[in-house]
């Protein structure tokens, strides 16, 4: 199966930039500690870190966002390529 390109031949999940680790370093949190708070597993807290979760439901996004008392556009940024 080939995967979708946009106009610029980047796939799509290269638009959204994920920056959860900054968002951590400015609550003072550990992926451990938002992994306890959030009920989700560090690895599936760290693939999403790292930007390479291909998605993420609502519940989970709402729930990161509760913990870390931020909006979804502080962890997510569209960034046109």
């Amino acid at each position: 199966m080939q995967r979708r390109k946009n106009k610029k031949g980047l796939g799509f999940n290269n638009m959204i930039k994920v920056e959860l680790d900054l968002m951590l370093i400015k609550r003072n949190i550990t992926l451990t500690e938002l992994s306890e708070k959030v009920g989700i597993t560090i690895a599936n807290l760290s693939i999403l870190k790292t930007g390479k979760a291909k998605a993420i439901r609502f519940s989970t996004l709402s729930e990161i966002c509760k913990a870390l008392d931020c909006q979804v556009s502080d962890i997510l940024k569209y960034v046109d390529q």
